[in-house]
């Protein structure tokens, strides 16, 4: 990754490519260092995550954090990567072509619900890309690539459906997609204001009978109307 200009506002510079690491096991510290960042970045945004507090979290240094990413920026986007990366991993083991198409829809509905109640930095990486308007995911050379085997079992799930007559026709898989992201990232990313203002209905938004409703409401778009 080309170095992208440092805007972290402190006063040491990245260190040139030629540095020395500090570990036998550079793997191991660019994991520890991608955690920390991520709770970092997650909590304060881009422009409030500081170098200098992961470096010290992780035991490392600026320089070194530098090294292995070049840059602030570079450590962002990097963080991004590795969060889509984590979810769609976790996807991949589901086995949802081993089940009819009704329990494939549902088990994903509810896997996506619980990994988002549960990734809570996950939700707030998105929420802050989306105020930087995507540009720095745009930069990742790896983000399409990862995001294309969550296409592709909606794909297999929606025509295996089609095919045996159970969904309804001309739909779009990342239609689809959208629909169970939107349902499920809402109660993550809104679950302060939502609380707040809903008191009564605050403690379940997380709960069983919200889970089995949204996996209602997806299940129901997409099959014919005669299964309801």
């Amino acid at each position: 990754m080309n170095e992208l200009v440092h805007s972290d506002n402190e006063a040491d510079t990245p260190a040139p490519r030629k540095a020395t690491t500090r570990t036998n096991d550079p793997a191991r510290t660019m994991a520890g260092i991608l955690e920390v960042a991520t709770q970092e970045f997650a909590a304060k945004g881009l422009s409030g995550a500081r170098i200098d507090a992961i470096a010290e979290a992780t035991h490392t240094s600026k320089r070194m954090i530098y090294y292995y990413y070049g840059s602030k920026e570079g450590l962002y986007v990097a963080v991004l990567e590795e969060s889509y990366r984590r979810m769609r991993a976790i996807e991949a083991e589901l086995h949802l072509d081993d089940l009819e198409p009704v329990a494939a829809l549902r088990r994903l509905v509810e896997f996506t619900f619980d990994r988002h109640a549960d990734n809570e930095d996950f939700i707030r990486l998105v929420m802050n890309e989306n105020i930087e308007q995507g540009s720095y995911l745009a930069q990742s050379k790896s983000i399409q690539q990862l995001n294309v085997p969550a296409i592709d079992a909606i794909r297999r799930i929606y025509e295996r459906g089609v095919g045996q007559g159970v969904f309804r026709e001309g739909l779009d898989p990342v239609d689809i997609h959208a629909s169970i992201s939107a349902l499920t990232f809402f109660n993550v990313s809104n679950r302060h204001t939502f609380g707040l203002i809903f008191k009564d209905k605050a403690r379940s938004a997380q709960s069983a009978a919200r889970r089995a409703s949204i996996t209602d409401m997806v299940v129901r778009f997409v099959c014919k109307r005669e299964r309801e």
